[in-house]
């Protein structure tokens, strides 16, 4: 088996890439050390004592340094515990049930009913345009609601922190979002 890194836009950040499926579906952000007992993975890559963030996609897992690390001193431990775990086909989660990929829930702001179809125009857009071109970066984008035309929006790994998250939101999304749905005035962070 052979782990593929790439560069995300965040240079804090590598992108993992197993070669096979890593979440069968959803995504799964950690970002503290007890969040990561909820996953052996996740738990032995903070257990390096220079993670500071793991995000679980489809087919990659992204990892987060801490400031001033060197990759190249943590690149090759992080590549060993990911060959360790899916060489041994070991459990992402504690338990493996389904219950165990249920990502936390969030401060959702909610949506009036009456918004139905403008809220189904923008998940459809996340869905099918946003949210491969941000897995692509080694992130995630989480829908958290939508009010008086503004969408908010939660950046997930890779792209949490990242400094062109901003950019992304304000300048791709919106944009994005503004032209195909006009109800839709403002992108904000979440």
């Amino acid at each position: 088996m052979f782990i593929e890194t790439e560069k995300t836009p965040n240079p804090a950040t590598l992108k993992f890439l197993p070669g096979r499926e890593v979440m069968t579906s959803g995504t799964r952000e950690f970002a503290t050390p007890e969040q990561a007992e909820a996953s052996p993975l996740a738990e032995a890559l903070f257990g390096l004592g220079d993670v500071t963030g793991v995000f679980f996609g489809h087919d990659f897992v992204s990892v987060t340094a801490a400031p001033g690390v060197d990759w190249t001193q943590l690149k090759p431990q992080v590549a060993s515990i990911l060959l360790d775990h899916f060489v041994s086909e070991a459990p992402l989660f504690v338990g493996g049930g389904a219950e165990a990929i249920a990502v936390p829930a969030e401060e959702d702001i909610g949506d009036d009913p009456a918004d139905a179809d403008i809220v189904a125009q923008i998940k459809d857009l996340l869905e099918t345009r946003v949210r491969p071109a941000v897995a692509n970066d080694g992130g995630d984008i989480i829908y958290r609601g939508y009010r008086e035309g503004v969408v908010y929006l939660a950046m997930q790994g890779a792209c949490s922190g990242c400094p062109s998250s901003t950019a992304t939101l304000k300048h791709g999304i919106e944009g994005l979002l503004k032209h195909y749905v006009p109800e839709v005035t403002e992108v904000r962070a979440a």
